[in-house]
């Protein structure tokens, strides 16, 4: 395996686990941080910004899984770092969100 591919997987997967809530909270027409609030990561964005930023997220992390390399979803070595990357960007989620949502904590994990 191309080591290329692997970095790629991993992106995709941290993108298309980004996309989710991003698009699903805006098409729900409610408000979520974007790295486009104020500040950013910690403001709120528009429903439909949010949108636009799942949208995009969900393109990027398409083109990484389907146009770089041959993604096979039987294949452990390209889901192993597919998988990872969407672990990786959902724990992320969890412990940055939550802080700001009443979630986990730094201080109470």
């Amino acid at each position: 395996m191309v080591w290329s591919h692997v970095v790629a997987y991993f992106f995709g997967g941290a993108l298309l686990s980004n996309a989710v809530p991003h698009f699903v909270g805006g098409v729900m027409g409610e408000p979520f941080q974007t790295p486009f609030a104020n500040p950013p990561g910690k403001g709120l964005s528009s429903s439909t910004v949010n949108v636009l930023w799942g949208f995009l997220n969900l393109v990027a992390g398409y083109l990484l899984l389907c146009h770089v390399g041959d993604f096979a979803i039987k294949a452990n070595a390209d889901v192993v770092p597919f998988g990872l990357g969407v672990l990786a960007m959902g724990l992320f989620g969890a412990r940055h969100f939550g802080a700001l949502h009443g979630g986990n904590t730094p201080e109470n994990p």
